[in-house]
């Protein structure tokens, strides 16, 4: 063989520790943030936290950046400014004027169920126990069985069946099942039967109900006996469920020998009751999500800024940073090597914050409109046209937009929120997937109850406004705001 000698050009990237770091920061959430600046303290002796009584001119300069951006389209400066969030700008959820009866009731339950049905007297301890965050419906229940006076054997029962209650307040397992756990005890079924029907009065109402329809039927009995028309729901409930799930109001009121206003006001009572009564207990602390960017509008004009508390502001401890020139060879290394972390740490925070604002303002140009009028005026943006905006590569974009927040006067949203592709209307313009939603849940929220909107008539309105959209696509956009089908969507009341 005949060696020779080649010359090959070519490019390759290569990452260094420090651009590694900068790309594991920018994608950190603001908590994954928080602690890996804490970690870098705790490990760097040459980093430290700014004194509280720094200049303000240092913070802003350091990491609360903001811009604005004018109602001109045409305008893309950008000045200074501070503005403080209002407190209206609080996240709003909207409640749903009427609730569906379905065989499931999952994800419609609004509290608007009957008073508690817990001893009179109880009064003050219900309502402190309910604003706890740590006490679970286990222990909820357990404090209520300890005010009953049971045998040792009930109160084993008990335990056992409070322990197969879930955090909806179904109970999970059979009076069967419970007896043939009790193998090596002399428990009988009707002990069980017995204990259960206890529990079953306890707080919050409809409690170790088996399934819905015990848990309906356990709160239509604590109901005073001359609420109106109670026997009526109590019939519905107990022989025409299926028929209540599949909203075949023709014939429950053929076999219940109904008329239609007498059916409205039974269904209105059913719909009064708590599907999930566990959901009444709150069994966990609530989760916040803390906003990385402020967005308000100031002499119109939309002002982006930096949340300043999202991160500590960490600065080089002068003192350490000294010793270099005054210690000895091995602590020199050692300082100098600590000194170039930590400034590399710092200009990684500073390029993340860079990196955020101008995403954010970019992203706050496009969608002035949604900010404006709401989801229906959202534009249709991806990733490509913010990174070309901003000069980056879409998988920056990408990572900067996860899992941060942008606090709005509409509510807060993920920056991912204002992502969406479009759809093209007969104008030759763009509607964007989100505006489209938004247009379908307002067709619905104003239909008819009796003639709900099928998709296809739905397709038809959007195609009277110029937007074309096959009926799937319909369907599609229509289940992933949880809207049930034209069919289960009609109702009565």
């Amino acid at each position: 063989m005949k060696q020779s000698l080649q010359l090959k050009v070519g490019q390759q990237l290569t990452m260094t520790p420090q651009l590694q770091q900068a790309i594991r920061l920018l994608q950190l959430s603001t908590l994954d943030l928080q602690q890996e600046i804490q970690s870098a303290l705790d490990s760097n002796p040459l980093l430290e936290l700014e004194e509280e009584n720094d200049t303000p001119e240092q913070d802003s300069n350091s990491q609360s950046k903001s811009s604005d951006t004018k109602n001109d389209s045409s305008s893309n400066e950008s000045e200074p400014a501070a503005s403080e969030a209002d407190s209206e700008w609080a996240e709003r959820s909207e409640i749903p004027e009427d609730l569906p009866v379905d065989s499931q009731w999952d994800d419609v339950y609004q509290s608007s169920g009957p008073a508690s049905s817990a001893p009179s007297g109880d009064d003050d301890y219900s309502n402190d126990y309910r604003h706890g965050s740590s006490d679970s419906l286990q222990d909820h229940l357990r404090w209520q069985l300890n005010l009953s006076r049971l045998s040792e054997i009930d109160q084993f029962i008990a335990d056992a069946i409070i322990d197969a209650i879930d955090e909806k307040g179904r109970l999970t397992v059979t009076p069967e099942d419970l007896v043939d756990a009790f193998d090596n005890e002399d428990v009988e079924i009707e002990e069980v039967h017995a204990v259960l029907h206890l529990i079953q009065q306890f707080d919050p109402p409809g409690v170790g109900g088996r399934d819905l329809q015990e848990c309906l039927l356990i709160q239509l009995r604590q109901l005073p006996r001359e609420t109106l028309y109670l026997q009526e729901a109590m019939q519905i409930v107990e022989q025409h469920m299926d028929q209540l799930g599949n909203r075949d109001y023709n014939q429950i009121m053929r076999r219940c020998r109904l008329k239609e206003d007498q059916l409205r006001d039974t269904l209105l009572l059913i719909q009064s009751l708590n599907p999930t009564p566990g959901d009444a207990i709150s069994s966990g602390d609530t989760e916040y999500v803390v906003p990385d960017v402020f967005v308000s509008k100031k002499d119109g004009r939309w002002l982006v800024e930096l949340n300043p508390d999202i991160a500590p502001k960490i600065q080089i401890n002068s003192h350490y940073a000294a010793l270099a020139k005054s210690s000895t060879s091995s602590e020199k290394d050692y300082i100098r090597d600590n000194l170039q972390e930590a400034r590399w740490f710092i200009k990684s925070l500073q390029s993340r914050n860079e990196t955020l604002m101008k995403v954010a303002s970019k992203i706050v140009e496009y969608q002035r409109g949604f900010l404006e009028y709401g989801d229906e005026a959202m534009k249709p943006l991806v990733l490509h046209d913010i990174a070309d905006a901003v000069g980056m590569h879409e998988s920056t974009i990408s990572r900067v937009t996860t899992q941060k927040y942008m606090h709005t006067p509409r509510g807060i949203y993920e920056l991912k929120y204002f992502f969406s592709s479009h759809v093209s209307t007969d104008t030759g313009g763009e509607c964007s997937s989100t505006a489209i939603r938004a247009l379908i849940k307002k067709l619905i929220a104003a239909e008819n109850p009796r003639k709900p909107l099928s998709d296809s008539k739905i397709t038809e309105l959007l195609a009277e406004q110029g937007i074309k959209v096959a009926r799937r696509t319909i369907a599609k956009y229509r289940e992933s705001l949880v809207i049930p089908p034209s069919n289960e969507r009609k109702r009565l009341v």
